[in-house]
């Protein structure tokens, strides 16, 4: 069990949240700070201190490398349920972050931009599904302060990202890229000691495995298959990039079938689990529409770190306001707007849910998926004009997709953390990171058709599709809430503690 009502110290929120939210926003200005450069710097000459890799080739490889990044979540869910606990693997995924970072800071070309994703993704993994339980484990389950919560703790998201644009961007993108990417691992430096300072008013559910894992309980022939299983892994991708079997391109197309099959593999595993009870596997019939939506929700919101700010370089009028703006900067718009609307929507969503008929989880998630859509339909517009546009333009566009994000994330996380089966509570917050995973997968595919000479139909027909998701979700609504909103039967211990967990 998390925090009772009792404690309130924190603007009427559990303490813990203070850390969580200060921690979690220094790891953001980190890997945002990162990512705002990322592009320029794949693409941009040789001469000038980049990769000089094609703009169509660096698209597609962000795409999967953010993929790779959340995919990585499952794996890190099942590590801290199974091993480690949250707390140590916020940690020891923390440091790996670090780690990435600085090799980014070294000018030593290609290896060290694949060296620095083989960390963050991992480190990402371990780190991002565990700080979000601990979140989680702050509350009881039926606690009217969740969803509140979740949202002040996003605004530690923004906090991060708002500023990591323009403090990493500006530095790298006037003076030096390796300088800027430097910036960044000072700032996952500063969340690990924000984090170590103040973790100790977690929940005590954060301290230990919520499912330990016990060697004698597993059968050897299991052990020796996933172990060989790992081994031939290893050596297919040894093999085939060595010998240039799997090239760029094959590797954006494997890491994109890969996230779309894991986490349906894996919803598969929980449904079929006797550690999951018949209350738990309802709620996660209805939690799998929703993941749905969140799917393609990420698959546009994500851009932002390639097609978007590919047309916000090539495409958008950097000097219409009198001064020449970085093209980085734009990757602060949405962030700065969730900060400004974060308090709003925390007050909105209590309120709404203590009234006589609140919205569904499932309501707010086609909300948040349509207004997506619109985002994407806005900049059709300017780009039928041709030419360059004003910047205001695609200021709407951010502003308006990020609303649509505060109607889906934080719900997520708290949808999550609520449905998710006691047995794989953490595991399935590395599930919900997972939807933006597949998103990720899905749009490395989509990326390598945007041109500047075509924009308005790659944003019309995204837009369209999100808003045709958003419908079909909307209709289907009251089947979701009616598996959603199950109760436990009287002796069923399997609901959502610990004392569901097999020992």
């Amino acid at each position: 069990m998390g925090s009772t009502d009792t404690d309130r110290a924190f603007f009427g929120q559990p303490r813990g949240l203070v850390g969580l939210f200060f921690a979690e926003a220094w790891e953001r200005f980190s890997y945002y700070g990162m990512r705002a450069l990322l592009l320029y710097y794949m693409t941009d000459r040789m001469l000038d201190g980049g990769l000089g890799i094609d703009s169509a080739d660096a698209r597609s490889l962000i795409a999967v490398y953010g993929s790779a990044t959340y995919m990585a979540a499952i794996l890190g869910g099942w590590i801290s349920d199974r091993l480690l606990g949250d707390r140590r693997a916020t940690l020891l995924g923390g440091v790996l972050i670090m780690c990435g970072h600085i090799c980014l800071a070294i000018p030593a070309g290609a290896g060290a931009l694949f060296a620095s994703m083989i960390f963050i993704a991992s480190g990402t993994g371990l780190l991002k599904p565990t700080i979000s339980s601990s979140v989680g484990d702050l509350y009881a389950r039926d606690d009217p302060r969740r969803d509140s919560g979740f949202s002040i703790y996003y605004m530690g998201i923004s906090v991060g990202a708002v500023a990591a644009p323009l403090v990493v961007g500006t530095v790298g993108q006037t003076y030096d890229y390796h300088l800027g990417f430097g910036i960044a691992a000072v700032g996952m430096a500063l969340g690990l000691i924000v984090y170590v300072r103040t973790q100790r008013h977690l929940s005590p559910l954060s301290d230990r495995p919520k499912n330990p894992l016990r060697l004698r309980e597993v059968p050897r022939g299991r052990l020796a298959g996933v172990l060989t299983g790992i081994a031939a892994l290893v050596a297919i991708i040894v093999v085939t990039v060595a010998t240039g079997t799997l090239d760029a391109g094959g590797i954006v197309n494997v890491i994109s079938v890969v996230a779309i099959a894991v986490p349906a593999a894996y919803f598969t595993v929980m449904l079929r689990s006797r550690r999951t009870t018949t209350v738990e596997r309802a709620r996660v019939r209805g939690y799998i529409p929703m993941f749905v939506a969140a799917v393609a929700f990420w698959c546009i919101q994500e851009q932002g770190a390639t097609v978007i700010a590919q047309y916000a370089d090539e495409s958008t009028d950097l000097n219409a306001l009198g001064f020449p703006i970085p093209a980085s900067w734009f990757q602060s718009v949405g962030s700065l707007v969730l900060i400004i609307l974060t308090p709003v929507f925390a007050v909105l969503w209590l309120r709404l849910d203590r009234s006589a008929r609140p919205p569904s989880p499932a309501h707010k998630f086609a909300v948040g998926l349509a207004i997506a859509g619109l985002s994407y339909l806005l900049l059709v517009l300017p780009a039928l004009g041709g030419g360059q546009s004003n910047p205001l333009w695609l200021v709407a566009s951010l502003a308006v997709v990020t609303i649509g994000e505060m109607c889906l994330s934080p719900i997520g996380l708290s949808a999550t953390a609520r449905l998710a089966p006691a047995a794989f509570a953490t595991q399935t917050m590395g599930l919900w990171l997972s939807s933006n995973a597949a998103g990720q997968g899905i749009g490395a595919q989509l990326v390598k058709f945007y041109d500047a000479g075509s924009a308005a139909a790659y944003f019309g027909l995204l837009g369209a599709g999100a808003v045709v998701i958003a419908l079909l979700l909307l209709a289907v609504t009251p089947l979701i809430r009616k598996q959603t909103e199950r109760k436990a039967p009287s002796g069923d211990r399997g609901a959502g503690t610990l004392s569901g967990v097999e020992r």
